[in-house]
């Protein structure tokens, strides 16, 4: 396993680890999954390093085909990190960022003390966060 489970908010987290193989790759990304779904993690908070340097280049793709794999299997996406570089860089990027953010399905947020806030808001979903 590439990672360990926490609970926030009686939501069980799966917190990947800072180093580790890219989860851009499809091969990584579907042991991701096997590891989320053999600790019973309803939520994957995943390092904005571990998902490349074109993660946040939507022009790449990879954005949408690690996201999309990872909703259409039913788990919420909390990504970890700082974007504000990229997202005052990109405007496209900005606004999927904000968007992303007004959902329930992938969040991004600057580290794991932000993710539990939000988890922790009544003001979500109970138990569909992020």
């Amino acid at each position: 396993m590439t990672g360990q489970l926490r609970k926030f908010a009686a939501v069980r987290v799966w917190l990947c680890e800072e180093e580790g193989s890219s989860l851009a790759d499809d091969r990584n990304l579907s042991g991701l999954i096997g590891d989320l779904y053999s600790a019973g993690a309803q939520v994957a908070a995943i390092p904005l390093g571990r998902l490349g340097p074109d993660f946040l280049r939507l022009s790449t793709g990879v954005a949408g085909a690690v996201l999309q794999k990872l909703v259409n299997y039913r788990f919420h996406v909390a990504l970890l990190g700082d974007t504000s570089s990229a997202v005052a860089a990109s405007a496209p990027l900005g606004d999927f960022v904000r968007e992303s953010n007004r959902g329930a399905s992938v969040w991004f947020v600057r580290d794991l003390a932000e993710l539990e806030a939000r988890l922790s808001d009544p003001s979500g979903e109970p138990g569909a966060a992020p």
